[in-house]
């Protein structure tokens, strides 16, 4: 599994959104260890002022857009991602990390599951414009 920490501030070089998505994209590989039995830890960690505080920050940051894209404005189903896995140990630990906007960005739940997936199926299809006279169907 790679080691690469990924950071808001590369991210936001990248101009395109599928860009941003590669360089999120974990391909399956959500971390050594998953919450399991551990879920109650990361339901409290969310549900903790510390990260309702942070979270506000970042959607305010990146304009309630996915990705931080200004055309990709969310309306449904906002997530903040952690573009480094968080394993229970973070939380245990009290990993700063995991509340540093450096590593959180703004997504739809369709983007974060594509992103942990490593589907880009699961990613929103742009909008066809359509013409008159336009007889082809999609």
């Amino acid at each position: 599994m790679s080691t690469t920490i990924r950071r808001y501030t590369e991210l936001i070089r990248l101009k395109s959104f599928e860009e941003r998505y590669r360089y999120l994209a974990l391909r399956g590989q959500v971390g050594n260890a998953t919450f399991g039995f551990d879920r109650y830890m990361n339901q409290l960690f969310y549900s903790s002022p510390e990260w309702k505080a942070i979270r506000y920050h970042v959607i305010a940051r990146d304009m309630g857009c996915d990705l931080a894209i200004p055309e990709q404005e969310i309306y449904h189903r906002l997530y903040i991602h952690h573009m480094n896995p968080m394993v229970p140990n973070d939380i245990v630990g009290g990993e700063s990390d995991i509340l540093d906007p450096e590593f959180l960005i703004t997504t739809t739940h369709r983007t974060h599951n594509a992103i942990h997936y490593g589907n880009e199926n699961l990613l929103a299809k742009p909008l066809v414009v359509r013409r008159p006279g336009d007889t082809k169907l999609w």
